[in-house]
């Protein structure tokens, strides 16, 4: 079973929780004010996708994920004057600053749990994940594919040294 689902919105990442005490009691807060939001388009994106069919989820078994972060172009990034709006040929692909790829992962997952993609993040099995910059809107594109558990990773996603079958287990014995 294959789930694909665009998500517009500025990723965001699940950053680290605060704990302080108020009149006795124990508060814990997000230190990153756009996770919320971020959470909220992923699981109404979520939700929407899996309303189209409804059957199989949540996901149970291992998945594999495929995940293309857009993130915002910084206004470095295009020329000025005449040429306003335009890219400057140099501009980059890729994102290779913050947020870290992991943090946006699992505000993510959580996103997707709490919308019944699957049981438990623990089910991802194999990750594809890619961090580029919006030529177009930010957000997110993402597919979800329900592994046979009998079965090996992906083939795009499978190490070279798996792929050419030289990963033995290795018997150690030990002398009680």
């Amino acid at each position: 079973m294959t789930l694909t689902i665009d998500i517009v919105g500025v990723p965001a990442p699940q950053g680290s929780h605060r704990g302080f005490v108020v009149n006795g009691r124990a508060v814990i807060t997000q230190d990153n004010k756009k996770t919320k939001p971020w959470r909220q388009d992923v699981r109404a994106a979520a939700l929407n996708a899996i309303a189209e069919h409804p059957d199989g989820y949540p996901l149970t078994g291992p998945v594999h994920i495929e995940i293309t972060f857009h993130m915002p172009r910084p206004g470095y990034h295009y020329r000025t004057g005449r040429h306003a709006g335009q890219l400057k040929p140099t501009a980059p692909r890729h994102v290779d600053k913050k947020p870290d790829t992991d943090k946006l992962l699992r505000s993510t997952f959580d996103a997707l749990g709490e919308a019944g993609v699957w049981r438990d993040d623990a089910q991802v099995a194999s990750v594809t994940a890619t961090k580029e910059y919006a030529d177009g809107n930010a957000g997110a594109h993402i597919v979800v594919r329900q592994l046979d558990p009998q079965s090996a990773v992906p083939a795009a996603c499978a190490s070279p040294v798996a792929a050419a079958g030289t990963a033995q287990p290795e018997e150690v014995l030990f002398d009680a």
